[in-house]
């Protein structure tokens, strides 16, 4: 865990296109609990800014006019482990989560520029990256549909919905809410699951993380 949520969660935005810039910034600035340390809109300024220990979650451009913001992402978490990393795209990318390194994959997320994005689901995102929590864009989350032949096709109707809404950030607490069924029957869901995906208790990974990873291999996104 990269900071407690009771602590101020540290920002950094580094976004090409400054007006996008500006408003990513304001809106977080006026976010509980957040506070944007850095604002920077090129490769070289994020490395030169975002030093190890200034930063808890950085918001990264996928597209920066002089480099890669997946790249950055990775060359930041091998020197910054525990910062939390949330992509930004204009572009259906998501799954360019999958071909992260192994050493640097778990708790990133990622956001469409596209979608219905509100300030809500942001301050969750970035709340969730701060943690190692991946989140990915409900919006586009809600377009995929499982491969034939899959473990993922294999989930019953609630059990699926069940792992959309985890992979979307949402708790045990939340997804309840969001389904109508208790907490109690959420975990069983989970459980249930995570058994049909083979995903383990290995405590070294964290099992949403994993699953919200097979989620996104095993699905494709409709046009």
């Amino acid at each position: 865990m990269s900071t407690p949520l009771a602590e101020v969660i540290r920002v950094a935005v580094v976004e090409d296109q400054p007006l996008f810039r500006s408003m990513l910034e304001r809106t977080l600035a006026q976010m509980p609990g957040l506070r944007v340390v850095a604002s920077v809109g090129t490769f070289a300024e994020a490395r030169a800014a975002l030093r190890p220990g200034s930063v808890d979650v950085a918001l990264l451009d996928i597209d920066l006019p002089d480099g890669n913001g997946i790249a950055l992402g990775v060359m930041l978490r091998r020197e910054q482990p525990r910062l939390g990393v949330l992509l930004l795209s204009a572009h259906d990318a998501m799954d360019l989560l999958l071909d992260l390194p192994p050493d640097v994959a778990d708790g990133w997320g990622y956001l469409s520029k596209n979608s219905s994005t509100s300030e809500e689901l942001l301050l969750s995102a970035v709340r969730s990256a701060a943690v190692g929590v991946t989140v990915l864009d409900p919006e586009l989350l809600a377009r995929a549909t499982p491969r034939a032949g899959s473990d993922v096709a294999r989930l019953t109707h609630r059990q699926y919905e069940v792992l959309r809404l985890l992979a979307s950030g949402l708790s045990n607490a939340g997804i309840g809410e969001q389904l109508g069924i208790t907490e109690k029957s959420v975990q069983n869901h989970v459980n249930a699951l995570y058994a049909t995906l083979g995903i383990d208790a290995d405590p070294s990974r964290n099992p949403r993380v994993s699953a919200a990873l097979r989620l996104l291999e095993e699905t494709g996104t409709g046009t």
